[in-house]
């Protein structure tokens, strides 16, 4: 049996017990105090699913009820998976499990005006109270800031925003173009603490409707836009450009593009601060049941598939941070939230998508605690003298936008 010998050569640390659709009871690994026993149960369809395709069947047999696991509680089969899979030197178990070639990862990446607004509605334009149920009060739905390991999520994500205001050298008046706005929340955030007029892009109707209340609740409406554009078709120039959770969604193909708009849309002494999943492990794919479900037409890129992007478009790389364990742990937030809320998700949807929507973070923890996943914070300037020559300023700036709260 196919999946019986990819588990004996996959699971070395920690243990598996696989009941098998005939009542056989198989256990893969061996024990590890680090992490507790897996119980995994298969029916003839989730066993039939997993073995045609493994990265696409195994979530769509969690999601249908064929492979079951105690409470619904999938992280610990996930964790397990992965660590035995983890991107560390020597480690022959990477190569067991193939996620599909480039080139068709490369054309499921095309993202033109049409093909982008469609993915965006695909997962943004969810219901409101979905994102309420857990995310922080903010909405912020991307990698927050802990500069200690157990702050709150709320605490992390303004201090994410106050570690990026800090980047882009803000000054009163500025005008600033956000881009991939979400719910509107950084750039309320830059309009209060630093004083700038900002417009904010998505092609989320859904979004947009909540960031244009927002913006009139706090009676900066005239300060604050929000527009349902794409970043391609933005107009004028801009003192700072920022894009926080949005480079995911542009594809590959158009990294030229988008640098050439930033470039193009910044003014002559413009800074530009970009915030992104990233793969510190080199170029790969996005695994086809996270392309079905959740991101049609995402894409984590690597550093060496963004630099030179980058280059062609004759930006100043002035900055480049990379977070390792932040997203790990502001996922393991949003999987908690997500847990405790799991009648009123089945009662808004049904059980099949909250299997969907915990299996989605369940596994995005996996990869940034194990895989090669991390976030890049990269800062760009179309000139060499824009910014000061350390970096003393942004520490500055933050602690003055923390106190702010």
């Amino acid at each position: 049996m196919m999946l019986h010998r990819m588990l004996s050569r996959l699971i070395t640390a920690g243990e598996l017990a696989v009941t098998w659709p005939d009542g056989t009871v198989r256990h893969y690994g061996k024990p590890d105090p680090h992490r507790p026993p897996v119980s995994l149960r298969l029916t003839r369809k989730g066993l039939k699913e997993i073995s045609r395709n493994p990265m696409l069947g195994a979530g769509e047999a969690f999601m249908d009820g064929d492979a079951i696991v105690d409470d619904d509680d999938i992280l610990p089969l996930l964790d397990l998976v992965s660590y035995n899979m983890r991107w560390e030197w020597p480690n022959e178990a990477r190569s067991l499990i193939s996620a599909g070639q480039r080139w068709l990862s490369g054309l499921m990446q095309l993202n033109d005006a049409v093909r982008s607004r469609k993915n965006v509605a695909h997962h943004y334009d969810l219901s409101d109270r979905l994102y309420d149920l857990f995310l922080d009060a903010d909405r912020q739905y991307s990698c927050a800031y802990f500069t200690e390991r157990d702050n709150s999520l709320e605490q992390a994500q303004v201090d994410k925003k106050a570690h990026i205001a800090a980047k882009l050298l803000l000054k009163p008046g500025q005008k600033v173009l956000d881009i991939g706005c979400g719910w509107g929340g950084m750039a309320l955030y830059l309009n209060r603490v630093a004083d700038v007029d900002v417009l904010g892009i998505t092609l989320s109707e859904e979004q947009l409707a909540v960031a244009r209340r927002r913006a009139r609740e706090a009676g900066v409406e005239d300060r604050v836009r929000f527009e349902l554009i794409d970043y391609r078709a933005v107009q004028g120039q801009f003192d700072r450009i920022v894009s926080v959770g949005m480079f995911e969604h542009v594809g590959r193909p158009n990294y030229p593009t988008f640098f050439k708009v930033v470039r193009d849309r910044l003014t002559e002494d413009g800074v530009a601060l970009i915030h992104t999943i990233g793969r510190a492990d080199g170029p790969g794919v996005t695994d086809p049941w996270t392309r079905k479900y959740i991101f049609p037409g995402g894409y984590s890129p690597a550093l060496s598939e963004v630099i030179p992007a980058i280059e062609r478009s004759w930006l100043w790389t002035t900055d480049v941070e990379v977070l390792r364990l932040h997203y790990a742990y502001t996922l393991e937030h949003w999987f908690e939230r997500t847990k405790a809320a799991r009648d009123r998700i089945e009662a808004l949807y049904d059980a099949r998508f909250y299997r969907m929507w915990i299996y989605y973070l369940a596994g995005a923890i996996t990869v940034f605690r194990h895989d090669g996943h991390c976030n890049f914070q990269i800062q760009l300037a179309r000139k060499r003298d824009t910014l000061p020559l350390t970096r003393d300023y942004m520490q500055e700036a933050e602690q003055r936008y923390r106190q702010l709260g």
